[in-house]
């Protein structure tokens, strides 16, 4: 049985809109960047004689000096042992990223400490990626976004939805296709092991359309059903029925697993080579994939659950299904990243498809990935209905449409992962913020909201600083 969870416990990995408070008065930033590159500071008007070199800061140093609050809410995670390990990467403009962790990536004696380059399970922050991958293609022409899944995969050429999904497989003729469009905004009807119920899941993981890595244990038992390439996983996909009427309903499914096997076939080459080809090299991501190399074990955290009061191992790094290949690249929560290498992917989104000199992808297929992308009627309301106002829904991440008050700001994209990690961008205002470690249940430690209000009072004490000198 895999693991499972309800929509409450999900409706906390969204990444909540008080993670953008960095935004606020980001004199920090801006501080940062003098502080790493001498010739942004101020020249003194007190003397001409120069002065004496001194080191440049790197940003873990200036992480902990102008992230103070949200350093201590780190350190508090550890102290009070809810996690044994947290990372943490902060941004903003041309600034310098900000680098905060604290404690060990496990809790075995000798662990490494948790870093930037620290590899942790993102789960669902796979999602994004995968939707800019498909993005990449909606880019170069070869896919539309209101083009029908079974041009690319012909077994969803006739779909069925279920008329109770949580107590029967009686179904109707779906009325209209699945299109790219709702692949990308869980909006296609497609369900997901995690959440379905009754005999649809006995019918989801007969057909072993189980697209994720747990343990070691669970792993095994996945593997007697589950296809072992991403087409056979899609044509599965393709013979359970629907809990919804295409483009009718937002519900969180296995839509980026099928985008994936969408691009396959769109591109000509593997999933996994589109991605390291098109997203990961030219950013620079070393440290993202679907495996964690041998070379690299020593960085590999190990994946706690919370109950009665104590961190109990669940997938150990030493024996984690991670160390060897996947059945297929799930698209959907298949991804070991760190906070560097995503912060990266944020980076490129924030400055419009660039980074680095390197153009990803153009600034018209970033603000289209980044746009309400939901099918005219659809609304995205979080995994609660109302907990997420004013917001819609793009490639594979949430859009925030307006302000809101206490949540995001117009213009922030953003998704989390199960083992509560999360992970924010908003390229209108240029911030961007990831925080990592991997504990279950999702959304235990709250991290959205507690580093968004953590990075609210960093930014009003720095404002408070300037307006006093």
């Amino acid at each position: 049985m895999l693991v499972r969870w309800s929509r409450g416990r999900r409706a906390g990995m969204v990444a909540s809109g008080a993670a953008l408070a960095l935004v606020a008065g980001m004199t920090v930033a801006r501080e940062a960047a003098s502080q790493a590159n001498p010739r942004l500071a101020a020249p003194s008007r007190q003397s001409a004689m120069p002065r004496p070199r001194m080191p440049v800061p790197n940003g873990e140093t200036l992480g902990r000096i102008f992230l103070p609050d949200t350093q201590g809410l780190f350190d508090r995670i550890v102290a009070d042992g809810r996690a044994p390990g947290i990372a943490g990467a902060f941004g903003h403009g041309d600034g310098p990223t900000l680098y905060l962790s604290a404690g060990r990536i496990a809790t075995d004696a000798g662990a490494p400490a948790a870093g930037p380059d620290s590899l942790w399970r993102v789960y669902s922050m796979t999602k994004p990626i995968t939707g800019m991958a498909a993005m990449l293609l909606v880019q170069d022409g070869r896919i539309r976004l209101d083009d029908p899944v079974s041009k690319y995969i012909p077994a969803f050429a006739k779909m069925r939805v279920l008329t109770n999904p949580d107590t029967s497989l009686d179904t109707v003729p779906a009325v209209r296709p699945i299109t790219i469009r709702m692949l990308l905004t869980h909006s296609a009807g497609l369900s997901y092991n995690i959440l379905a119920k009754g005999p649809l899941l006995k019918e989801t993981e007969r057909l072993g359309v189980v697209p994720a890595q747990v343990n070691a244990e669970v792993e095994r038992e996945a593997r007697r059903t589950r296809p072992t390439s991403l087409q056979a996983f899609a044509e599965r996909a393709a013979q359970l029925p629907l809990i919804a009427q295409p483009g009718t309903k937002w519900s969180y499914s296995i839509g980026l697993d099928v985008m994936g096997a969408v691009i396959e076939r769109a591109s000509g080459m593997s999933f996994e080579r589109f991605v390291q080809t098109r997203l990961l090299t030219p950013l620079r991501m070393t440290s993202t994939g679907w495996q964690v190399p041998a070379g690299e074990r020593a960085r590999f955290a190990t994946l706690y659950v919370a109950a009665a009061g104590r961190l109990m191992p669940f997938d150990p790094a030493s024996t984690s299904p991670y160390l060897e290949r996947p059945s297929f690249p799930y698209g959907g929560a298949g991804l070991v990243s760190s906070a560097r290498d995503y912060d990266r992917f944020l980076h490129m989104i924030q400055d419009g498809g660039t980074l680095d000199g390197v153009e990803v992808m153009k600034p018209e297929t970033v603000r289209l990935a980044t746009s309400n992308l939901l099918p005219a009627g659809v609304s995205f309301t979080g995994y609660n209905p109302g907990t997420q106002p004013g917001a819609g829904f793009g490639a594979g991440g949430y859009v925030q449409l307006k302000d809101a008050p206490g949540g995001a700001p117009r213009g922030t994209y953003a998704w989390s992962g199960a083992a509560n990690t999360i992970a924010f961008v908003n390229p209108l205002q240029r911030t961007r913020g990831t925080a990592m470690t991997n504990i279950f249940p999702p959304g235990s430690l709250d991290l959205a909201k507690q580093v968004g209000e953590a990075l609210r009072r960093d930014a009003e004490r720095r404002a408070e600083q300037q307006g006093r000198r």
